[in-house]
């Protein structure tokens, strides 16, 4: 099913300056991805990401996703991946397939979980394209739920997992997945997480 191909709201409109000056701030928000409500951050600030795990709950250990409006936001974790490796990227792109790729260094153990490798993505959701575009570069997501719970799919899920624990929550529709991305790695091509 393809994604929600619409205008963004007004609201929604309005929000994402502010959900962007949010995560310049350091702080951490919501909204919403192709099949779920995501929670984010600006993924070089580690305080906003220890913070975002400490509302999932969740163990850093299992790294976040960084998800970009275009390829361009994720060159910097591109560096030195292979040609054939790139045009898998570039040919799912964008769209709703996450990929594990080598961690070439620029990514921080808070965001890899201290792995050797970094889920990304490039969406084609226009309410996360936006906000990535107006933040100037790729931004964590991940769920927003509490680790163990189901992942939020309405904005009252979200507001009653974490209230007013967020610092801004962009209103807007779900992509028309049913679950969250899949995500496979681009060098052995293996499944990591079903869809």
């Amino acid at each position: 099913m393809p994604l929600v191909k619409t205008v963004l709201a007004p609201n929604t409109r309005f929000r994402i300056p502010l959900a962007v000056q949010a995560m310049r701030a350091g702080g951490v928000i919501a909204y919403p991805t192709e099949a779920v409500w995501g929670m984010g951050c600006d993924p070089m600030c580690e305080p906003a990401v220890d913070y975002l795990l400490q509302l999932k709950q969740r163990d850093w250990r299992k790294g976040v996703i960084l998800v970009a409006a275009d390829i361009a936001q994720l060159e910097p974790y591109l560096r030195g991946l292979d040609e054939r490796s790139r045009q898998t990227l570039l040919a799912s792109w964008p769209g709703p397939n996450t990929w594990l790729v080598p961690n070439n260094g620029a990514a921080p153990d808070w965001i890899t979980g201290g792995r050797d490798t970094l889920a990304v993505r490039v969406t084609a959701h226009p309410l996360v394209v936006a906000l990535c575009q107006q933040f100037g570069g790729a931004i964590v997501s991940t769920s927003a739920n509490p680790a163990g719970k189901h992942p939020a799919r309405t904005l009252l899920d979200v507001r009653r997992y974490f209230g007013d624990r967020l610092d801004v929550v962009v209103p807007g529709a779900l992509g028309g997945l049913k679950n969250p991305t899949q995500i496979r790695d681009v060098i052995s091509g293996d499944i990591c997480r079903m869809a």
